[in-house]
């Protein structure tokens, strides 16, 4: 029997660790570092390989920030940059048997959007100063309630998001290989490739909220 979100708790100091899910983390945190060694280990004029694939994804998301964040677009590369490549490993390591994604937990998720708000609320004070702050009471003052309702809703939604995706579609590949005989996997097959495209798309939509919300907070008024 399969117990679909029972995990392994430590107590360490009052606390407690979900040990599959740091495992996990590490895990995905090392290929992130692997992926990033194998493409720039020998750089070549004309990119093949691993360095064609991530030079891929560099430029796309490059050209994203320039649109976004204009000139102070390449100071938040490589935050952005190393976001998606640890969601897109994250997402996918939970459809390789035996393995889970730490993206399946809540934990992770709310960690990543609430670092996004904090880095949104810190950047807004540093580059609009006051005007950062008087934004919550526009356009009229009573507004405020419902302005910070939203700012609250903000990590929320990003995390809640992305572990409901990543943890259904896990949970569906359990139920079909309990369901589905093993002489008939197709079922199994598509549904594990369409995990492989919701994960990408999953893993973009973060990266993408996360550097518009990042945009609004250093964006002047003046620019």
């Amino acid at each position: 029997m399969h117990e679909i979100g029972v995990r392994e708790v430590v107590q360490v100091a009052g606390f407690s660790f979900n040990l599959e899910t740091l495992y996990m983390t590490w895990i995905a945190m090392a290929i992130v570092i692997l992926i990033a060694f194998l493409a720039t280990r020998s750089l070549k004029l004309v990119p093949t390989g691993w360095q064609n694939a991530i030079e891929m994804v560099v430029t796309a998301l490059n050209e994203q920030l320039d649109a976004n964040m204009g000139k102070r677009g390449p100071m938040f590369a490589p935050l952005i940059i190393t976001l998606f490549l640890f969601l897109l490993v994250s997402n996918w390591l939970g459809l390789i048997p035996l393995m889970s994604s730490p993206t399946n937990d809540l934990n992770t998720t709310l960690a990543l959007a609430l670092m996004i708000v904090v880095m949104l609320h810190v950047l807004g004070l540093y580059y609009r100063g006051w005007k950062y702050i008087k934004h919550f009471f526009e356009p009229i003052f009573p507004f405020v309630v419902i302005n910070i309702i939203d700012e609250i809703a903000k990590p929320i939604t990003l995390a809640f998001r992305l572990f409901g995706n990543i943890l259904a579609g896990e949970i569906l590949i359990i139920i079909l290989l309990m369901l589905v005989p093993i002489w008939m996997p197709i079922p199994s097959v598509i549904w594990l490739a369409f995990s492989i495209f919701i994960g990408g798309v999953q893993a973009f939509i973060f990266t993408m909220l996360s550097m518009a919300y990042l945009a609004g907070a250093i964006h002047k008024d003046d620019e």
